[in-house]
């Protein structure tokens, strides 16, 4: 006899409506969805955190590594590793401060700003895609929201 109480394996489960209303599930999904275009159609081995290091060495060549970690949303830790990574591939340089040598300045290599020219092409026409089906106040709404609810979420992460 077959047990009746067995849920059918003919139809996917959906997500329960206490995790589609929450924010951080949706959150997630973006991420998710986002890391895995990313990976095709950018660059497979250039991650998200190491293409927003190239960016900001770029913008501001010869800052610390300390400075430029929080510019982009990490952590000195991660910044370190992410910068040693980026070192080992040949697409920046870490340099010991004169007046202290504690502190490494960050600098793209040759390599790193065609690395970085490559993706930041490839990343433009990615965000083209994510937004295609928005007009250009519908997206900029959005860049905005977005931007907007990650200054508010870090600013939970303050608070104390």
């Amino acid at each position: 006899m077959a047990d009746e109480t067995a849920p059918s394996t003919s139809a996917r489960p959906r997500p329960p409506a206490a995790l589609t209303t929450a924010p951080g599930y949706q959150v997630r999904r973006l991420y998710q969805a986002y890391l895995a275009v990313w990976i095709r159609a950018v660059d497979p081995l250039l991650t998200g955190p190491q293409f927003a290091v190239l960016q900001v060495v770029d913008a501001s060549p010869g800052h610390d590594q300390r400075s430029l970690a929080s510019a982009v949303a990490l952590d000195t830790s991660t910044m370190t590793d992410v910068a040693r990574r980026l070192e080992k591939r040949g697409l920046i340089v870490r340099r010991t401060a004169a007046d202290d040598g504690r502190r490494k300045l960050l600098y793209l290599t040759e390599e790193g700003k065609q690395t970085l020219d490559d993706a930041n092409r490839r990343a433009r026409l990615l965000d083209e895609q994510l937004l295609e089906p928005y007009g250009p106040q519908q997206r900029d709404d959005i860049t905005n929201l977005l931007a907007s609810l990650a200054d508010h979420w870090e600013q939970l992460t303050q608070d104390g």
